[in-house]
């Protein structure tokens, strides 16, 4: 696997294992994958570090001298929701049977291809991430837009929307801020459709821009697509 980039929202992950060896290399590994790692040599170790950091996933090793991996896990449990996943040489299905009682989300026998782990922590961190809400209605001056109904209204005022026109500003309502593609906004995905997206944001323009000429609210993003900014 190619090293990746390190960045500081990337996911910080605290792995505890008492075995140096094991951690270091499984430090190693996480940082050339782009996740920020910390390391704990046992639970006392890491009970410090969980009060004074956030982490986004625990690897957590069982059998560790003092309190075990599998008697921290209950612990964290007990107030806390941060995903762990369990590594131990025990293999037998009672003992995974455990680890999953204690807190685990997954559990993994050593030893352990190292790309296994990363595949795991990212199946992990894409469940507990929880889609964005989506709103109910968005502001733009003196228009609002029901999500939901499809209504665009100036005060007591409907401003009529034709189900294409709906459709553009439900897609744009629900990802505020952010640049969606031509081809995401078009009707069948083709490239070619382009052109025909283009002319539906020029209508949907004139119907919610102050000036459709110099659009405040729904901009182009050169070589992205379009935005939509709310107030």
């Amino acid at each position: 696997m190619d090293r990746k980039l390190v960045t500081d929202d990337a996911p910080h992950i605290l792995v505890v294992d008492d075995d140096r060896r094991i951690r270091d290399l499984i430090k190693e590994f996480l940082a050339n994958q782009g996740f920020r790692v910390s390391t704990a040599g046992d639970a006392t170790q890491a009970r410090e570090m969980l009060g004074g950091l956030a982490f986004d996933l625990l690897v957590l090793d069982v059998m560790m001298p003092g309190e075990t991996g599998l008697e921290l896990a209950q612990s964290i449990r007990e107030d806390g929701d941060v995903p762990i996943v369990i590594l131990s040489a025990l293999s037998e299905a009672e003992h995974r049977i455990d680890g999953f009682e204690a807190g685990g989300d997954d559990y993994l026998v050593k030893p352990f291809e190292p790309r296994e782990l990363v595949l795991r922590i990212n199946s992990i961190l894409k469940r507990s991430i929880a889609p964005a809400p989506v709103p109910q209605e968005i502001k733009l001056a003196d228009l609002v837009f029901h999500v939901e109904r499809g209504e665009l209204r100036r005060g007591e005022e409907n401003v009529r929307l034709t189900t294409r026109e709906q459709e553009l500003l439900r897609l744009f309502a629900v990802r505020p801020g952010e640049p969606i593609s031509r081809s995401e906004l078009s009707q069948n995905g083709a490239d070619e459709s382009a052109r025909a997206v283009d002319v539906q944001i020029n209508r949907l323009r004139r119907k919610i821009e102050p000036d459709p000429s110099a659009p405040t609210y729904l901009q182009t993003v050169r070589g992205a697509g379009y935005i939509l900014y709310t107030d």
